[in-house]
């Protein structure tokens, strides 16, 4: 993906950087993915638990302000980072559980690109536009 002035200018991250976050999430998708087999959780759990950030998306019926806010809360580290910090202080399996699958799900949609969104509406994120928003003409590109 070439980056146009707009884009470099919005924080969207390209070239080398943009790739390198992208093999980041990989990694850490193929990571915490190994390390919950490794740690024995059910696979069941694992694809209940998987697509609950997702239901983030539903914050975009309230605006894409509100949505973005929500998503973002939803697709950052730092939640199950803290989720795991604390099954490991307090010896809760199911709680470092849910972190490892919850990192996971975020490593597997950076690494597919979507990345951490702009209030502009979904399609504007740190790794580059999608979807529609990836086809809006230049002077529309720049989110609001």
């Amino acid at each position: 993906m070439t980056a146009s002035p707009s884009e470099a200018a919005a924080g969207v991250a390209t070239g080398g950087v943009n790739t390198l976050l992208r093999v980041e999430g990989l990694t850490l998708f193929a990571g915490m993915t190994l390390l919950y087999g490794v740690w024995g959780g059910s696979w069941w759990i694992y694809a209940v638990v998987f697509l609950v950030p997702d239901l983030s998306f539903l914050a975009y019926l309230a605006g894409p302000k509100a949505g973005a806010a929500v998503y973002n809360t939803m697709h950052t580290y730092m939640p199950p980072l803290i989720l795991s910090v604390i099954g490991f202080a307090i010896s809760m399996p199911l709680t470092l559980s849910v972190a490892m699958i919850w990192m996971a799900h975020i490593g597997i949609d950076r690494a597919l690109g979507f990345g951490l969104k702009y209030d502009a509406g979904f399609g504007f994120t740190h790794l580059g536009r999608l979807g529609k928003a990836a086809h809006v003409p230049e002077q529309a590109k720049q989110p609001v």
